[in-house]
């Protein structure tokens, strides 16, 4: 017996200017239970938890200056901590009628400059994932956080500058023992030659690299030394991938250099924040993004410029406030 999968596609509501959607019923996408569990064994504990966010919640205006509940079918309610949780209620008239959705929530200071190319939508849920092309041309799938309050402002091909955060389900070392040894001569040439370029830069690309890296040479041209075979230890790199399946896409591996770490708390909860650029390329910005796990989550102990490696929820969030700078 075959089985057919049918998914919708449709436009918003200003044809020709609004994103691609990809709209899936509740059978078809995850939910988020294994994302409470990051946080809790005891899935009894959220609905506590829900109440008790009410005494701290606020509206969040996202693209918008502020929510107008008399012309939205949803409420969004959230918090400016760190570590928060966002609530979704369906509203008439201004008036909440039911709960539609909750799900825990990182704020994050950093983020890219990207367009929106798609969006996969559960409307039911209001759960939605961003395809997001980054300047650079990356792409990165996130969950967006402000999806209820954002969608009817959103415009394909405009830049946004994008906020991104995960919850990452366990944090450990990378694996340092994995090496390749490069022995092509060009590909020795340009890893010595940017490396060399780089600390000369104090540790950044700089804009001509490409134009540095044709005119490089060794230092001693009589000595082969420097153009010996290389090994690469790919403990040390920046990699990221998203998820296979339609609508977890957000689900990512990624691996990355530690730039900075802290400490807050989420309903008493010891949780480890820890920023990390999780891509970094040659000719683009650096791929920046805080996340969240509770401490006991961290396995081996990880400083500031180790390298991690972690299963993440990745979440994005797009502000008014934060789009001076792109168009």
């Amino acid at each position: 017996m075959t089985m057919t999968t049918h998914y919708k596609y449709q436009s918003t509501q200003t044809p020709n200017q609004s994103p691609i959607k990809v709209t899936l019923t509740s059978e078809q996408t995850a939910g988020h239970s294994d994302h409470w569990q990051i946080l809790t064994n005891d899935i009894t504990q959220v609905p506590n938890w829900l109440s008790l966010s009410i005494d701290t919640a606020g509206l969040p205006s996202g693209l918008h200056t502020q929510q107008d509940t008399q012309k939205q079918d949803h409420l969004l309610l959230s918090d400016k901590h760190t570590c928060h949780i966002n609530q979704i209620l369906a509203i008439d008239n201004g008036k909440p009628k039911h709960f539609v959705n909750a799900f825990p929530c990182v704020n994050s200071p950093y983020g890219a400059n990207c367009q929106i190319e798609r969006i996969i939508i559960n409307e039911q849920t209001q759960d939605a994932v961003l395809r997001l092309i980054s300047e650079d041309g990356s792409i990165i799938y996130a969950f967006d956080q402000l999806y209820s309050i954002n969608h009817n402002q959103y415009q394909k091909e405009h830049l946004y500058f994008v906020n991104l955060s995960g919850w990452a389900y366990e944090i450990t070392p990378s694996i340092q023992d994995e090496v390749i040894r490069v022995e092509d001569p060009e590909a020795i040439r340009y890893h010595r030659a940017f490396n060399d370029i780089v600390a000369a830069n104090n540790g950044i690309p700089p804009e001509d690299i490409a134009e540095k890296i044709k005119a490089w040479q060794p230092e001693s041209k009589t000595s082969n030394d420097e153009l010996a075979p290389v090994e690469i230890n790919l403990g040390h790199m920046c990699a990221y991938l998203f998820g296979e399946t339609l609508g977890q896409e957000d689900e990512a591996w990624c691996q990355g250099q530690v730039l900075g770490m802290q400490t807050t708390t989420f309903y008493e909860q010891e949780i480890t924040l820890m920023d990390v650029a999780i891509l970094r390329e040659p000719d683009a910005n650096p791929l920046v993004v805080r996340l969240a796990t509770p401490t006991t989550n961290i396995k081996g102990n990880i400083a500031v410029n180790d390298y991690i490696q972690a299963n993440i929820w990745l979440q994005a969030a797009i502000y008014s406030e934060n789009q001076k700078n792109t168009k």
